[in-house]
């Protein structure tokens, strides 16, 4: 049997497979496959429908889980050695940790002595909320609890101060307390003396001076902490 010439073989062969695939393709794209609203899509019309559904979500989520402090810094390194010296004479400059429930949303450093009769502490705390909106209706309420104070220019996105006078016993305490908001975190000090020789208590500018100088650098240490 004479064999056929190579154009004609490679036709003869190929011919079963070209009309294979015809058939194949006009059964995939059929009357019964045009797009509908019904449950006739392909599931490549369902994939593309998901993934332009997920699209909006998932950004709007990870924008939500965005903030600018998502820990408290270190609060004992928060106030320069200098500062604490001169604020709270006699004290070990390295600060007490106060035990907290939970060290990544409120930490706090103390420092206090009694050099002769002349006492001081200073309290320096960081707390995290979970955004912006929630530290300022924090920052308000708190303000809103302590009023008689003024504001604090500069002092973060938002500062505030104010300074009470106790008496207990004929033994006066001077006590002030400095708020500010930064982004998402609040830093709160608090910083009060006494004098027990003659029971009287530091000026309101001595006071509020050393609370606002303390707040100042723990708000610089939060922004550093990024």
């Amino acid at each position: 049997m004479r064999s056929l010439p190579l154009p004609l073989a490679l036709t003869a062969r190929l011919t079963p497979v070209a009309v294979l695939a015809c058939a194949g393709w006009a059964m995939a794209s059929g009357p019964d496959k045009t797009p509908s609203t019904g449950s006739g899509d392909t599931s490549a019309q369902q994939a593309a429908g998901q993934s332009a559904g997920d699209t909006p979500s998932s950004s709007s989520g990870s924008t939500a889980a965005t903030k600018t402090y998502s820990a408290s810094p270190a609060p004992c390194g928060s106030i320069p050695v200098a500062t604490v010296k001169s604020l709270v004479p006699g004290a070990k400059t390295a600060g007490k940790e106060i035990p907290s429930t939970d060290t990544k949303l409120r930490r706090t450093c103390s420092w206090n002595a009694l050099k002769g009769y002349d006492y001081r502490w200073l309290d320096v705390s960081f707390e995290i909320m979970d955004t912006d909106a929630a530290a300022a209706k924090e920052y308000k309420d708190r303000v809103a609890e302590k009023s008689g104070g003024g504001a604090v220019p500069g002092l973060g996105d938002s500062g505030y101060s104010v300074v009470n006078l106790t008496t207990e016993d004929k033994q006066q305490t001077r006590e002030g307390v400095v708020l500010a908001q930064v982004s998402n975190a609040l830093v709160v000090v608090t910083y009060n003396g006494s004098d027990f020789e003659s029971k009287k208590a530091p000026s309101t500018d001595v006071i509020n001076k050393g609370a606002i100088q303390a707040a100042k650098s723990a708000v610089t240490a939060l922004k550093g902490s990024q």
